[in-house]
């Protein structure tokens, strides 16, 4: 069991500054609405054993450089339970945070809703509920941390409906208190653990770590954060205004430029490199979009916005990893480019894009996609969100996860990047029955309604719509060791009763090399090692 701390020594953990904000009480401790004999004499006790008049404790605060609102629970002042008073605080804090545009950061431990107050203590949770979807609309975001225990209301509510759920090790976590729950149950399903393995948590982060991974998020996702992020912060429940494209999404059309481009591309000289890989030198094929292959940067810094921007630009794509950059002569060729075992992955690519990053796990249904790796990282200080998939089948879990991400990341008006690298969906019985079509038209849904700038990077394997869904249209670039199929060359032979010595002739004919995918106007171009 994790060790069990006071409000205000969780507030000291990781706050540089804190000052408490207090709600006017009634001095008489009565024994509440339900009239419990003797619950007023227990709050007092409570009080003066805690030096706090409820089980809530709230006020402005500051992490790193970063100024936001703090909630911390209280569990020394009856279990941390949520009362009508309790209900006030909160309340209070969420309005502050939301008038004032400040990140929200929720400290949590508590057993639930109060007994001694009935269903006036329960219906504390629809104050909660509708104080985060004002927050939401508002589009400031919320990060909660579990401390020991988070059950009940408190979980279903500050916790499970925070945009950043973070937990400490070992904390009891889940809806069912640990008296409540049924006998025969797995305990490790209500720990801290067992929630991150089933998708419902974003990391466990261990104490001595906490205040440096809040300070990350919070200025991460503050919204006083970079210029280029200030249209988002319009009015509550409005679209920021964004001139006359305003009902376009964030990712540009074909022939559009991002002003965000790869710094390196492959280089014009092609010898050996036959037909349409001359894509790659500048030359496009029929359907011209946007800069070339050959092209180079050509606008605002990467990630920045232009003067009087109300939007993110859209990030560069990451240089290629790995080899000098030579185009594969053949289909079949790129196809086992794509599959050598030595090739970068999405790790690496992050890695080097991204000076830190922090993650965004679980699809928030009971499912966690390893291969499917998401998160917020740091590029020359930017924020930027990321979704991006191993070189594995991405099960409905990782599609789930990233189109979780690109919405809260079009909430909070971060750019995103994403990286792809699938053999395809994973197409077992277990995915269907987890809902592989719904969570794949999901993540297109999220694409599509993004208005946000979304950058795309083939990196590896392009399967079908398994890996078209991260694809961000208009702005997708490829390596020179990727290609993009609609189905596996394999594949394809099998249906048409080709003969296996026919596959490579398949592939060819599906025109998946990068350099053909220019040409077609499916990748706006190929990026180079620098």
């Amino acid at each position: 069991m994790a060790e069990r701390m006071s409000a205000r020594e969780a507030i000291a953990l990781v706050c540089d500054t804190f000052t408490e904000q207090e709600l006017a009480d009634l001095s008489a401790m009565d024994d509440g609405p339900l009239g419990w004999a003797g619950y007023g004499a227990q709050r007092a006790r409570a009080s003066r054993r805690t030096g706090s008049a409820e089980s809530v404790v709230h006020g402005t605060a500051t992490l790193g450089d970063t100024r936001c609102v703090v909630i911390s629970f209280e569990f020394g002042f009856l279990g941390g339970s949520l009362s009508e008073r309790a209900g006030d605080r909160l309340e209070a804090a969420y309005t502050l945070a939301r008038e004032h545009r400040l990140p929200l950061v929720s400290l949590i431990a508590t057993g639930g809703s109060r007994m001694q107050e009935g269903m006036v203590a329960l219906s504390q949770l629809q104050r909660v509920a509708r104080a985060s979807a004002l927050l939401r609309e508002a589009r400031v975001a919320h990060i909660a941390v579990l401390r020991d225990p988070t059950t009940g209301g408190g979980w279903a509510t500050l916790g499970a409906g925070a945009d950043v759920v973070l937990a400490l090790p070992g904390a009891q976590v889940g809806f069912a208190g640990s008296r409540v729950r049924p006998s025969d149950a797995d305990p490790t399903a209500y720990t801290a653990e067992g929630q991150l393995a089933a998708g419902q948590i974003d990391a466990i982060v261990r104490p001595e770590s906490l205040r440096g991974t809040l300070a990350f998020w919070v200025t991460a996702l503050g919204t006083g954060a970079p210029s280029d992020r200030a249209g988002r912060a319009g009015t509550p429940g409005t679209a920021a205004a964004t001139g006359p494209d305003d009902d376009t999404t964030g990712t540009p059309p074909a022939g559009s430029s991002t002003g965000a481009e790869p710094s390196g591309t492959i280089a014009a000289a092609t010898a050996g490199v036959h037909g349409p890989a001359r894509a790659a030198a500048g030359v496009t094929g029929s359907r011209p979009q946007g800069p070339s292959a050959g092209a180079t940067a050509a606008g605002p810094a990467d990630g920045a916005g232009g003067p009087g921007s109300s939007r993110p630009q859209a990030v560069a794509p990451p240089r290629a990893l790995g080899g000098g950059g030579e185009l594969p002569r053949s289909g079949w060729d790129a196809v086992r480019q794509a599959r050598a075992a030595g090739r970068p992955r999405a790790q690496e690519y992050l890695d080097d894009y991204f000076t830190r990053r922090e993650p965004l796990r679980g699809d928030r249904c009971g499912g966690d996609d390893p291969g499917m790796l998401c998160g917020v990282g740091l590029r020359d200080g930017r924020p930027v969100a990321y979704a991006a998939q191993c070189g594995t089948a991405t099960t409905p879990a990782g599609y789930r996860t990233a189109a979780r991400v690109i919405r809260l990341a079009d909430r909070l008006g971060l750019p995103v990047l994403t990286l792809i690298d699938t053999p395809g969906a994973a197409n077992g019985a277990d995915a269907e029955r987890s809902g592989a079509g719904a969570a794949i038209a999901e993540l297109f849904g999220a694409v599509a309604a993004a208005r946000t700038p979304l950058t795309s990077l083939l990196i590896g394997e392009g399967g079908s719509g398994g890996a078209l869904a991260l694809a961000a249209p208009g702005n997708t670039w490829a390596t020179p060791d990727s290609y993009f199929s609609v189905i596996a060359p394999e594949l394809a032979a099998a249906i048409l009763k080709r003969a296996p010595d026919q596959v490579a002739h398949t592939a060819d004919q599906l025109r998946l090399r990068p350099q053909d995918l220019v040409e077609l106007g499916v990748v706006r171009g190929i990026v180079g090692p620098e």
